[in-house]
């Protein structure tokens, strides 16, 4: 069937390419050694293929949020700025719905909803909320807020607020990662502080106006290069400081590996300057050299870049699923994988369970492979509708 379709490819390709990484930290998660209840991060306890596999997830987050700002200005473009924020204000608070309400029974498959754990999708909802009222701002000062939010929130890492007052909440949503138990049978997880999120998306609307119809591609690659290696210089240079820039600075360790992770090892949760430089910095680089590649693998990675939303979703439910298939194939209880507050309270995963990281990339690609289909059926179908206006957002 002819898809019809007027998407700029290079952004989708890299949102796929993200998109399929994403599954391989979402399958860690489910089916390596006791990866709910250790970090990968962890220098004592981390191998460094552990770390890498980690470490190439990081790319996620951070991509997919700065192209969301990306879309948002290509659709803008279209359209005037009121209904750019009734779409913007709309489908945030949607996505902050559907992180509530559906993220949270796929990804724990808890009933009660004991546990509500505020993730990538409640981030890129509440910035797009916040988005929909900046982009009545002259772009050169939006490119100032944005540059501003990511480089100078780390001067906020020293503020540490604790309980549950609304001071301590707002800052919780603002830049502190927290858990909450508020009760026996609840707990909430602050897992996404939005300050540097909303930087990211307000650059990553600025970065749209480098794919505006009729501008040069020779002016755009020179921009994607020129800022893809001053972010990644940038990193090194901070990084090696170690004076500003990130949440934990890196240490001389006993062996030349550890010291390398130690080196890498940039805090995401809120994201920092350093994190974001060494993620955004690689992804504008690859933009710059996928501008006109177009073959049978980029084409696949186009599948999943072009159905974000739909692919999150059955990504997780997928591979949930397949824990519980897998614990039934070794005879072991189900029910482990009902991750309610008495799961994470009793660590009930921590021991007994789990495969080795060779297993997780063959599930991994197991479940790609298995996506596939629908979402390219999916992306057709999405493709030839566009007088359907609820695909927009899903």
């Amino acid at each position: 069937m002819q898809i019809k379709s007027t998407r700029i490819q290079s952004i989708d390709i890299l949102r796929g390419v993200v998109m399929v990484i994403m599954a391989l930290d979402h399958v860690r998660d489910y089916f390596h050694y006791g990866s709910f209840f250790t970090d990968p991060t962890n220098i004592e306890t981390t191998t460094p293929f552990l770390f890498f596999t980690r470490f190439i997830t990081h790319y996620c987050a951070p991509v997919f949020i700065f192209l969301a700002g990306t879309s948002a200005f290509l659709y803008g473009n279209k359209k005037t700025k009121p209904k750019l924020f009734k779409f913007l204000f709309t489908r945030g608070l949607w996505l902050i719905l559907l992180e509530i309400v559906l993220n949270n029974i796929i990804w724990w498959f808890d009933l009660s909803y004991g546990f509500i754990a505020l993730q990538v999708i409640w981030a890129i909802g509440l910035s797009m909320v916040i988005l929909s009222l900046l982009i009545y701002i002259p772009k050169k000062a939006l490119l100032v807020i944005g540059i501003v939010l990511i480089t100078g929130h780390n001067l906020l890492d020293g503020i540490i607020l604790e309980g549950t007052s609304f001071k301590s909440i707002i800052w919780y949503i603002l830049h502190q990662q927290q858990f909450l138990v508020l009760s026996q049978n609840q707990m909430i997880a602050f897992a996404y502080p939005i300050i540097p999120w909303v930087g990211l998306i307000v650059l990553g609307y600025c970065f749209g106006s480098l794919y505006t119809k009729g501008f040069d591609i020779k002016i755009r690659k020179k921009y994607l290069l020129t800022i893809g290696l001053s972010c990644i210089i940038l990193f090194f240079i901070l990084r090696g400081l170690n004076i500003y820039g990130d949440l934990v600075p890196w240490s001389i360790q006993d062996t030349s590996t550890k010291t390398i992770i130690s080196f890498f090892d940039v805090t995401k949760y809120p994201p920092s300057l350093l994190y974001l430089l060494i993620t955004i910095g690689p992804a504008l680089l690859f933009l710059f050299g996928i501008e006109k590649v177009k073959n049978k693998i980029t084409n696949f990675f186009l599948v999943f870049g072009r159905v974000p939303l739909f692919y999150y979703f059955l990504h997780v439910l997928v591979i949930h699923i397949a824990a519980i298939i897998g614990l039934l194939l070794i005879g072991d209880d189900w029910q482990k994988m009902i991750l309610d507050v008495n799961a994470w309270n009793t660590g009930s995963l921590a021991s007994g369970y789990g495969y080795s990281l060779f297993t997780v990339y063959l599930i991994w690609i197991g479940v790609i492979a298995l996506l596939y289909f629908p979402s390219k059926k999916y992306m057709i179908y999405k493709a030839n509708n566009k007088d359907k206006w609820w695909l927009s957002y899903l």
